[in-house]
This record gives structure tokens, sequence and C-alpha cells, in this order.
């Protein structure tokens, strides 16, 4: 009798924990959904990890403003880009912690505009925050690197209401949406589509600039303590494991990129020895026409921005990072490059065509 009731038991627990995964598995986005793919952004790197020589960080202006395929296609660069909506620089950290598990590169490459954010409450309200953070964290593998990422990230409101647990199971954040489930969500329910190529989003439309982008003026542009805290970490990590730690600001109009920022990235990059890349700086030298490579009037790139930019990026990385080699004739690497570059090609047909 007692083996039959724990027999019972045990398959009892066994129903009740499948039913839980799989309502959790229905009920967290899929972001698949055009408007909303770059939350599967962080989850694609690990069918892609090892042998990038270059990986990126950063927020939307890496992933889509920087074309990997272009910088193979033009140099033999191979690259990554672990980009997320809004990432924070200690998210940026985390998840180049997490990277370095998987493989090692030659350059690591951290776009600064998130230095402005000195904290979460800096960046959005508590619920685009919370939703920014899902799209830079849940994709994540499970690690003390994603643990310590979500210590740090976690708003106020997140930490009152189930905290790093909702993280551990993403059912107790989730389980409301029944009224938003779709035919996606049962679409991708244990699948998902590829949505980038080597961590860029691409885009196609245009959407040229009208006039100028203004900004309310702040009290204090000075980074906070805790972004120049990771900023150092990313630093002393790519020190410790000999890779090159290369700054760089994305040409994009919006948000603006203030002197008061400048300077302090210069002094920093200045008193470390560091390569930083302010491509403002360099518009007319990339041929970057904002009537024609942008798709939302200068807050981000096109592809045809995109591929304009690394273009040129591309060049300087090979001038600045001597680790840095073409690896077109390393037909190890090549092959695996032609499928990407095919994949890529089909993408921008596809997407030119409007399908």
């Amino acid at each position: 009798m007692k083996k039959k009731l724990i027999a019972i038991i045990a398959i009892t627990v066994i129903i009740v924990a499948a039913a839980l995964l799989f309502f959790q598995a229905l009920l967290v986005p899929k972001y698949m959904g055009e408007a909303f793919k770059e939350g599967a952004l962080i989850a694609e790197y690990y069918d892609n990890a090892g042998d990038n020589d270059v990986l990126f960080v950063g927020d939307c202006e890496v992933y889509e403003n920087v074309s990997p395929i272009t910088l193979w296609e033009e140099y033999g660069i191979t690259s990554y880009i672990r980009g997320s909506a809004q990432q924070l620089t200690w998210q940026s950290y985390y998840l180049l912690e997490d990277m370095l598990k998987y493989e090692k590169p030659k350059v690591i490459i951290f776009n600064v505009l998130a230095m402005k954010y000195g904290s979460w409450k800096e960046a959005g309200t508590k619920a685009e925050r919370e939703a920014y953070n899902r799209m830079s964290i849940d994709g994540m593998r499970w690690s003390k690197a994603k643990w310590d990422c979500i210590q740090v990230s976690m708003t106020d409101e997140e930490r009152e209401n189930g905290g790093a647990w909702s993280y551990i199971f993403p059912l107790l954040r989730f389980h409301s949406r029944w009224d938003e489930v779709s035919a996606e969500d049962w679409q991708y329910l244990f699948h998902r589509d590829q949505v980038s190529d080597n961590g860029y989003l691409m885009k196609t439309g245009v959407v040229p600039v009208e006039g100028e982008y203004h900004d309310m003026p702040l009290a204090d542009y000075t980074f906070s303590d805790l972004v120049i805290e990771y900023l150092d970490k990313m630093r002393v990590l790519c020190e410790e494991n000999d890779i090159q730690f290369v700054l760089m600001k994305a040409p994009t109009l919006y948000p603006i990129w203030h002197d008061e920022y400048e300077e302090q990235v210069e002094a920093y990059a200045e008193k470390y020895g560091l390569v930083y890349i302010n491509l403002l700086e360099h518009i007319e030298d990339m041929g970057i026409d904002w009537q024609t490579d942008t798709y939302d009037a200068g807050l981000h790139l096109n592809v045809y921005g995109a591929e304009k930019l690394s273009h040129y990026l591309g060049q300087v990385l090979m001038d600045e990072c001597p680790g840095l080699e073409d690896r077109r004739t390393d037909e190890s690497v090549s092959g695996k490059w032609a499928l990407k570059v095919e994949k890529y090609m089909n993408r921008k047909n596809a997407l030119e065509k409007g399908e």
C-alpha cells in the first residue's frame, strides 16, 4: 500500500510539474512579432557562440546599426552582437561575463550610449524598465552571471512582486497573460525562428530625418559611480583574458550624445589606453545619408546605413586592433560564414519585397 501511495504521489508531482512547464512555455512572451523581435536576440547567441574574433555588447545602437555579415564579407572579421533593447552598462558586463564561458574573442566592443543612464530609474518607467530587463535577461542561460545580473537590474516593483523568483519561474510573472495568448504563442510554443544575422536585427524601411533633435538640459551630466564601476569591470575582465577592449559610439542622432558625455569617455579611454571610436564624427566618411539610410528618422540606421557603417568600422578595427586578421581564406570558417551570408541576403531580399 505504501509503495502504491508513493507511486501515486510521484506521478501526481510529475503531471503537475509538466502542466506548469507547459503553461509557462505558453504564457511567456515569444518575441517573434515584428514589433518585439529584439526580445529574442539574447537567446540566439548560444547557437552562434564560438570562434567570433569580435564581440559587441550594448543596446539598439549596436544590434540595429552594425552588420557582422558586412564585416565578414569585406574584411574577413568574424563577429557577433550581444545586444538588447535599452541594455544598461551592468547588463552589458554580465552578458560579456556569460559569453566568455563559451569563447575568447580578440576584441570586445562596448557601445557607450548606455552610460548616460546611471540607474534603472533614468531609463524608463517601472513597466518599461521591467520589459527591457526581461529582454536582456530572460534569454540568458542559467549561471551566476545571470543571477548577478538579475540582482542589480531589478526595479523596486520587481523586488516587491516576486523578486528573483519571477525570473527563475517566469510563470509567476506571466500567469496573467491568458487574455493575450495568440496564435503566435501556440506557433512558437517549443521553438523560435532566428530573427537576427549574428545579432544584427535588419530593417529595410526608409524614413528620412526632418529637422533637428533637441534635448532638455540636465543639471548634471556626470556618469554615475555604478556606471563607472561596471565599465571598470568590463575593462578589467578583458585585461585578465588578454582581450582588447574598445569603446564605440554609434552615429545616431537621438538620444542626443552631449559634449559632456563625450569628454568623460575620451578621458577614460586616454587614461587606460583604450581605442574609442565615435562614429558621430565620421558621418561623411561613412557616406551616411539621413534621407535614405535610416528607417526611423535618425534614431537607428536601416540595413543600407548599417552596411556603410560596417564598411568603415571594419577598416578602423583592422587598423587599430592588431590581433585581428582576415579569415576568409580559412576553410574551416569560410564555409560556415557562406551560409550566414546566404541567409542574410535571403532575409534582405524578402524584406525589400515586403515578405
